[in-house]
């Protein structure tokens, strides 16, 4: 059964951000799904150092493509390509096996074949093309911090509403947020795109919503449900459909 529903408290966030990045964080007492609500705060760092990054590629004179590049380099970093590699995983399974029981088995396996790769390298590309498109608005921080940020609320969604197909794993160790955290983490999420991007909001948080509905869709269908590495494959789907939305609005 999904946990009761939180208070909010100041130990979330560093527990968010051990889970999620590899920034370094103060030990604290895990509570494991109720801290859920902050992962869209995980984003807005992300999000930061990364629009940073790209900016002191802007004062150094790099042109686009490789800004780009850069923006999309930190962000793996700063999570360990946590979840690129759950996309790759979930391509290899849902694609690469016959069955339920098989696809979890590939996506459980370390390596990678070559569904995952195509994944892996289409995602990245179209992180970057929808960046440049994004950069030659003169935008920067408020599109890369948004789409961060709402990127990582459709996690907490899948984890509250669908049940974990495997039973034990990352996701299953965390826990089920309740409905009210879920709620919570995308309210907030919500609330930051709005300040960031004012009306233009309005398209990243549809196509994010759309995006998320169809790893939902895709899950349910493939393995009965969600795990890490769904988790992982909804956050880089929903990335590219607020950047993607961005570029095309902007």
């Amino acid at each position: 059964m999904p946990d009761r529903d939180p208070l909010l408290i100041p130990g979330d966030i560093p527990e968010a951000m051990t889970l999620l990045s590899r920034l370094p964080m103060p030990p604290g007492t895990p509570r494991g799904a109720p801290s859920a609500w902050a992962w869209p705060v995980v984003g807005l760092v992300i999000g930061v150092l990364a629009a940073l990054a790209g900016w002191i590629g802007f004062q150094l004179g790099l042109p686009l493509p490789l800004v780009a590049v850069v923006v999309v380099t930190v962000e793996i970093a700063l999570t360990g390509g946590l979840h690129e590699d759950g996309l790759a995983d979930v391509a290899d399974g849902v694609w690469g096996g016959a069955d339920t029981a098989r696809r979890l088995e590939i996506m459980k396996d370390s390596r990678i074949g070559s569904y995952g790769v195509i994944a892996l390298v289409l995602g990245l590309l179209a992180r970057c093309f929808a960046l440049i498109a994004i950069f030659e608005t003169g935008a920067l921080f408020a599109p890369v911090m948004a789409a961060a940020v709402l990127s990582r609320a459709p996690m907490a969604v899948l984890m509250s509403a669908m049940a974990n197909a495997r039973g034990h794993g990352l996701s299953d160790h965390v826990g089920r947020p309740s409905q009210a955290t879920a709620t919570l983490g995308v309210l907030f999420a919500l609330a930051l795109a709005f300040v960031l991007l004012g009306p233009a909001a309005l398209a990243p948080v549809f196509w994010t919503s759309v995006a998320t509905l169809a790893v939902a869709a895709l899950a349910t269908k493939k393995i009965g449900g969600q795990t890490g590495d769904v988790l992982g494959a909804a956050q880089q789907i929903a990335h590219i459909a607020a950047l993607a939305a961005l570029a095309a609005t902007l």
